[in-house]
């Protein structure tokens, strides 16, 4: 299921959604922040642009609003429910559950926005 030539494996692990040789991002760590945003222009394996287009990325907008709803609410689930705590400690580790994994949904909505455009071709090995 995450193997290499799977969507889950490029969105996952934030390679090119082509060959999944090389990640596309020049700093695999999101938690730099300074260099979250910074990407490789081409692949150096098989070559494909990253940004077919001027702002492609501003589509992953969308998607992180999703992907930041299912943080959410995945941590008012654990919050509420598994520690039994009161809709204000729920509302508070809910910001607080956003503040923390920021970069990686940033990251994760632009692998699954990239990966929608573009699929692994298993001929390039």
């Amino acid at each position: 299921m995450f193997k290499k030539g799977s969507k889950i494996y490029g969105i996952l692990s934030g390679v090119c959604p082509k060959c999944h040789e090389e990640s596309m991002y020049t700093n695999k760590n999101p938690y730099a922040i300074t260099q979250l945003f910074s990407m490789h222009e081409y692949c150096s394996h098989c070559h494909t642009k990253y940004k077919m287009e001027p702002s492609f990325f501003y589509g992953s907008m969308y998607v992180s609003y999703g992907v930041g709803i299912a943080f959410a609410v995945a941590a008012f689930l654990i919050s509420f429910f598994l520690f039994e705590s009161n809709l204000i400690t729920a509302f508070i580790s809910i910001v607080a559950a956003l503040i923390v994994f920021y970069p990686i949904i940033i990251r994760l909505s632009r692998n699954i926005w990239i990966n929608l455009f573009i699929s692994f071709d298993k001929t390039l090995k």
